[in-house]
């Protein structure tokens, strides 16, 4: 990696807010960013408001920084496509601003969307595959559509795990045949971790402001634990999938990834509204939070959250963290619960993949009908029938098992798919969460997110450490990870997960521990943190 890449664009980080530099002097000299482009929402709202920042200026400076980091200096390759229309729409936001409208904290606001979520404009939307390589979708996502009433400035889409890690048993996050491979920015030798790689890595790497990532499982907590974020999953049904390209419809939601738990909120209170053409939206009418009001200092004061020990325990250096974490909890008036046990979790472990299987198999097909009628692949068999055919450029590294266990499942009437999403909503809904958070008369639980970022194995594959993902996962409930501290150089996060619908009070007790703890620091691109390496 030569770092004479990395000033390769300069400006220095006090001039950053002006809206006097040329777009082609926008990247930031230091590989940390700092000034406007490090700044939050809020932040830059009042520099839009006062006049010493445009959103045109502040997405020409987001262009050059990705040029600089993305494209050059380390490479992270954490967006797979440019939005060509990103400065058009950013002078729109600023025409409408000078006439007096503001459609609210997003207006002007540069956003990255995960490659999976359809937008009916110039850019393609593929999950990383070649088989929707140049596909573009009929009509934006119910999501993409709230973000764009709201102003944002769609600035272009990031790269994630092919078909959103749900391709094969030995697969690399963050790699995807059209997209190549994400680093992470804190150590370029590491996983971003799956599926929403590159929303982490982008948003990390300081090359927009918000990002949107999908989980089915951990796939917005895990990128954003590894690459020092705030994620939110939200409840299942609060934010749309209609337009997302799916694994799971019990599961699979789309949420932000930020720098900041009031970036996050923000966001949040953007994506969510009610779409007819997704059922699960309809159960969530009228039961989002104000997200933004929920940004307390005060708000873990007498908040009873139960410390989940059975998810500790993979890494010494981990539990070391979140024992620190537990500690300000405590200093800042939260009733810690210690320990507490989610109950249940081992019995829907094999039901959690069948489930997804079958409605992996069945909602892509729909997808691929409504959104990309025009796509060489029209279902499952056609992918996997794409993927043999080009073998050397889709499975150079590894296989297609989860698309071929998916293409062998029956419909969504079978009894085997009903048994188990019966399975699923029992154990991990009222005789899991929703049991221990009724007894023990809690507000939420917490526990390391996962483990520090592992080595990229082209080999072997992903190896995981652990991860608190699942219970909240399967039950469809809200999920908040904040930056809770490093080992060995290597960002880790602490997880708050609560009931349906808890978002609100989530984000409050995410919000006072970042707070009181301000554990982010912007990654330095190194080549290694492994002390054999350096």
């Amino acid at each position: 990696m030569d770092r004479r890449d990395f000033v390769r664009i300069g400006l220095a980080a006090g001039a950053a807010a002006g809206v006097s530099q040329a777009p082609g002097a926008a990247a930031a000299a230091q590989p940390g960013a700092g000034g406007v482009l490090d700044a939050g929402v809020l932040r830059q709202q009042a520099l839009m408001r006062s006049g010493r920042l445009s959103s045109h200026a502040l997405t020409s400076q987001y262009l050059a920084r990705i040029d600089a980091i993305d494209r050059s200096g380390p490479r992270i390759n954490a967006i797979i496509e440019l939005n060509p229309d990103a400065l058009t729409i950013a002078r729109e936001r600023d025409r409408e601003r000078a006439a007096g409208k503001v459609r609210g904290p997003l207006h002007g606001i540069p956003v990255l969307l995960k490659d999976n979520i359809a937008t009916g404009d110039r850019m393609c939307t593929s999950a990383g595959s070649l088989a929707l390589a140049g596909v573009r979708a009929s009509r934006d996502a119910h999501v993409v559509a709230r973000l764009r009433a709201a102003g944002a400035v769609i600035l272009g889409k990031t790269n994630m795990s092919e078909w959103a890690n749900m391709r094969s048993t030995h697969s690399v996050s963050g790699w995807s045949a059209r997209g190549g491979l994400t680093r992470n920015p804190y150590a370029l030798d590491r996983s971003c971790s799956g599926s929403s790689s590159g929303s982490g890595a982008a948003i990390a790497a300081c090359l927009a402001t918000l990002a949107v990532g999908t989980e089915t499982d951990g796939s917005i907590v895990s990128p954003a634990s590894v690459c020092g974020l705030v994620g939110i999953k939200p409840t299942l049904g609060l934010v749309s999938r209609s337009g997302i390209i799916p694994i799971s419809r019990s599961q699979d939601t789309a949420g932000p990834m930020a720098r900041s738990v009031a970036d996050a909120a923000l966001m949040l209170a953007a994506m969510v509204g009610v779409d007819r053409a997704d059922a699960a939206t309809l159960d969530g009418a009228g039961k989002a939070g104000d997200y933004a009001r929920a940004l307390d200092k005060k708000g873990l004061r007498g908040m009873r959250i139960g410390v989940a020990r059975d998810f500790f325990g993979s890494n010494d250096g981990l539990d070391a963290v979140i024992e620190r974490a537990l500690l300000v909890l405590a200093a800042q008036g939260a009733i810690l619960v210690d320990p507490v046990q989610v109950p249940n979790v081992a019995k829907y472990a094999d039901s959690e993949a069948e489930v997804m299987l079958h409605e992996f198999k069945a909602g892509l097909a729909d997808y691929l009908r409504e959104y990309a009628p025009g796509a060489p692949v029209a279902d499952m068999a056609g992918v996997t029938a794409f993927n043999q055919k080009h073998q050397r450029t889709e499975m150079r590294y590894f296989g297609q098992e989860y698309l071929l266990r998916a293409q062998a499942r029956e419909g969504l009437d079978s009894q085997e798919y009903l048994d188990a999403l019966a399975n699923n909503h029992r154990y991990a809904r009222e005789e899991g969460l929703d049991q221990v958070l009724r007894e023990h008369q809690l507000d939420a639980l917490v526990a390391p997110t996962g483990g520090p970022a592992w080595l990229t194995d082209f080999i072997n594959g992903d190896h995981y450490g652990g991860s608190f993902s699942t219970p909240a996962a399967v039950a469809g409930y809200p999920h908040v990870t904040v930056p809770a501290g490093f080992v060995h150089g290597l960002p880790v996060g602490l997880s708050f997960v609560g009931a349906a619908y808890s978002e609100a009070a989530l984000i409050k007790m995410a919000y006072a521990f970042e707070q009181a703890t301000l554990h982010r620091r912007a990654p330095r691109f190194l080549a290694t943190v492994s002390p054999a390496v350096r």
